[in-house]
């Protein structure tokens, strides 16, 4: 007989308790295989709907990829600001100063004095842009563009103030070599020790004006605001055949770059929106010489009067209100439509007489 530890062992059954652990440890697994399997079904769906939405959704859809017209495959172009309160002081003292008299300089200084002295405005250390008319090319006794010492007299002015450069700068309708040198700009910028900046198409940068109609997202002359920290505005006294007037809020339009001309189908929309995007440190109406008709180009000395008369102002629709009523001479005719439009956007006040203001007569 053999012995019964010598013989081989027939495989052992499980015991119940072996059999019932298993039977849990594969239910468990089927579960977790069931539970990922569920997980990437979804995952997958939810991609699919989200390229299918990502494609069909209309262009203007939150995390839309519709690109109909080829926009969205474009580079973004970077947007530019200018500082959130523009370029203005502290508000104090009278907001319109008026000068009348036979001498430029005594004007010129007597109007900036009665809103309280080119030392209020201008530090030393300050970069200061002006921002002449020189949209066309024409003679400075025509009247389409800022009187050259007039510019001449404030830089000096400025420089005075201890400002450490003063940059003049345009974007002009015409030529912009022809416009600075036949309207004397070029040359009174020179002899004044002022910086000249005539545009390139490397100059410009897309400005972002948030509330604005037209130009919330424009080309605008970039390159003479880097690193500047004031800005005045000089623009003459001209009749316009669209806006009724063109003044200094009218003057900011030769900032813009682009396709501007179409701006004139809605021109009292176009300079609310330059008040908008233009918070300048002051304002000077050049009111030396009134193109009262024919403008904004004019071209005849029988279009020109005399004015005799330089404003200065923290309040570009004051001003011009001002311009409209005494220098060309409409007291009593509707005011354009920009003058309401500013009013309604608090953007200045279109009735000169309620701003607090002082008015000289120098001679």
């Amino acid at each position: 007989m053999k012995d019964k530890n010598t013989e081989p062992n027939a495989e052992a059954e499980p015991t119940a308790a072996q059999q019932e652990e298993w039977a849990k440890e594969k239910e468990d697994l089927a579960r977790e295989s069931r539970r990922r399997f569920l997980k990437q079904t979804a995952a997958t769906a939810g991609a699919v709907l989200a390229g299918a939405y990502g494609l069909l959704a209309p262009p203007d859809w939150p995390l839309s990829l519709s690109d109909p017209d080829g926009e969205r495959g474009k580079p973004k172009t970077p947007l530019i600001r200018l500082p959130s309160q523009g370029y203005a002081v502290e508000a104090k003292g009278n907001v319109l100063g008026i000068a009348h008299g036979t001498k430029l300089e005594p004007l010129v200084r007597g109007a900036i004095d009665a809103i309280g002295g080119i030392r209020r405005f201008i530090n030393s250390g300050d970069v200061v842009v002006i921002k002449p008319n020189v949209a066309f090319e024409r003679t400075p006794a025509l009247g389409a563009t800022t009187n050259p010492e007039i510019l001449k007299i404030l830089t000096r002015i400025v420089y005075e103030a201890g400002a450490k450069e003063v940059r003049v700068a345009d974007n002009p309708i015409e030529s912009p070599e022809s416009c600075f040198a036949r309207s004397g700009i070029r040359q009174a910028a020179e002899e004044a020790k002022g910086s000249i900046y005539i545009p390139s198409h490397s100059d410009f940068e897309i400005l972002n004006v948030p509330g604005a109609k037209l130009i919330e997202k424009w080309p605008f002359f970039w390159k003479p605001f880097i690193g500047a920290n004031k800005v005045i505005g000089v623009a003459p006294v001209k009749d316009h055949n669209l806006c009724g007037a063109s003044m200094t809020t009218k003057n900011w339009y030769g900032l813009l770059g682009g396709r501007r001309n179409q701006f004139h189908q809605d021109i009292h929309s176009i300079i609310a929106d330059l008040a908008r995007m233009m918070r300048p440190t002051f304002v000077i109406l050049d009111g030396w010489r009134v193109l009262y008709q024919s403008g904004p180009t004019g071209g005849s000395l029988d279009d020109v009067r005399p004015g005799n008369t330089i404003v200065a102002s923290t309040d570009s629709f004051a001003a011009d209100s001002f311009g409209w009523d005494e220098l060309l001479q409409r007291k009593g005719k509707e005011k354009p439509g920009y003058f309401k439009k500013g009013k309604e956007q608090k953007l200045g006040e279109p009735d000169w007489k309620s701003v607090a203001h002082r008015r000289v007569q120098l001679g």
